[in-house]
């Protein structure tokens, strides 16, 4: 049976696959992502996601625990008037971004970064025999945002949701109300576009049915 684990720690990238149907198992790495983005000195949003989502995926890869799986890694950026956003973790950063956002429209990468950790050597027909692939790929969708007032982003930022969001916003979640249109697949908007990872999947002679529960 294929195994899939997620190195991630996000609780809305795990519900996703789960509606989606997919087995799944988490190992979340501890990656320091301040230092993996300064041993690189990547500062465009789009190759941040994709260098982020592949230090989560080898990191976890290379644990014991991870042996004969499937490691999928995943980082978000919102790209906003040229500069990444990532978490911003405190209100007055929050707040901040988002008056600016408001009425406005940014584009959220997701990097995906899949690592086949399957024996490459067998004495069967090498059914399920691994392939040795690591490869990885970003979605991008861009988000329109509606008019906020002042006091809807601080009721916003009270509860506590999108201070631990890339952007400072969720589309699955209370953030969703501010949201106008989505242009690309909205499940990179929520951190992991299940399209994406069927043709990551595929890259390692997997099928995303074969990882459907039941």
């Amino acid at each position: 049976m294929v195994r899939l684990i997620l190195a991630s720690q996000s609780p809305a990238r795990t519900k996703l696959l789960a509606e989606a149907g997919i087995r799944h198992s988490i190992l979340v790495s501890d990656v320091d992502e301040d230092a993996v983005q300064a041993s690189y000195g990547v500062t465009d949003p789009h190759d941040t996601a994709l260098l982020l989502a592949r230090a989560k995926a080898e990191a976890v890869a290379a644990l014991p625990d991870a042996e004969g799986a499937l490691v999928l890694g995943c980082d978000s950026v919102f790209e906003f008037d040229g500069e990444a956003h990532g978490k911003p973790y405190t209100s007055e950063i929050a707040r901040e971004r988002m008056l600016r956002m408001s009425g406005n429209t940014g584009v959220l990468h997701t990097g995906h970064w899949l690592v086949d950790c399957r024996d490459t050597h067998s004495d069967d027909d090498g059914e399920g025999m691994g392939t040795g692939a690591t490869l990885g790929t970003v979605a991008s969708a861009e988000v329109s945002f509606l008019e906020m007032d002042p006091a809807e982003i601080d009721a916003y930022i009270a509860t506590g949701e999108p201070l631990h969001c890339a952007g400072s916003f969720t589309i699955d979640g209370l953030g969703g109300a501010f949201i106008r249109k989505v242009d690309g697949d909205p499940h990179t908007v929520v951190g992991l576009s299940v399209s994406t990872l069927r043709s990551l999947l595929a890259a390692a002679n997997v099928r995303i049915t074969d990882l459907w529960r039941g």
